[in-house]
């Protein structure tokens, strides 16, 4: 299950700061065993039952990249959004995500340098409303100018 915003392009020109945009996924078994399939990381603690109950976790949970993932989804798709390149991202994971959680994964512009097109972004991931990710990205936004 996935809810979020259109799809689209928001461009350096049209950014404001404050600006918000975010999607919210229901997380599931297949959504960790095709991350599992795609990334190669089978570590027990996302894949076994048994083992990941003896964890500081007590149970099986989601890969932190794939709940990372999110945050690239919001930033691709929506803010700025197709035709956006990640510059860089720093994560700071608070909290496991288990399979049956709704995350919000929410990003904000904190900061815009139309010179140079890049866009300062603090990322959330939230589940209950408690935070389980968070973060900072830059990324530079695409133009609608033609020169």
């Amino acid at each position: 299950m996935l809810d979020n915003m259109p799809r689209g392009t928001i461009t350096i020109e049209e950014i404001e700061m404050g600006m918000t945009r975010s999607l919210r996924k229901l997380v599931t078994d297949d959504d960790i065993e095709m991350f599992a399939q795609v990334s190669t990381d089978r570590n027990p603690v996302h894949m076994d039952d048994a083992y990941a109950q003896d964890t500081i976790f007590e149970g099986r949970i989601a890969h932190g990249m794939l709940t990372a993932g999110l945050i690239s989804a919001v930033i691709g798709e929506q803010l700025p959004g197709h035709g956006s390149v990640y510059m860089g991202q720093t994560l700071k994971f608070l909290g496991p995500v288990r399979p049956g959680d709704m995350v919000l994964a929410e990003v904000e512009v904190t900061g815009i340098d139309h010179a140079k097109r890049r866009v300062q972004l603090d990322c959330r991931c939230m589940v209950n409303g408690k935070k389980v990710l968070i973060g900072e990205a830059t990324v530079l936004a695409p133009s609608g100018k033609f020169d």
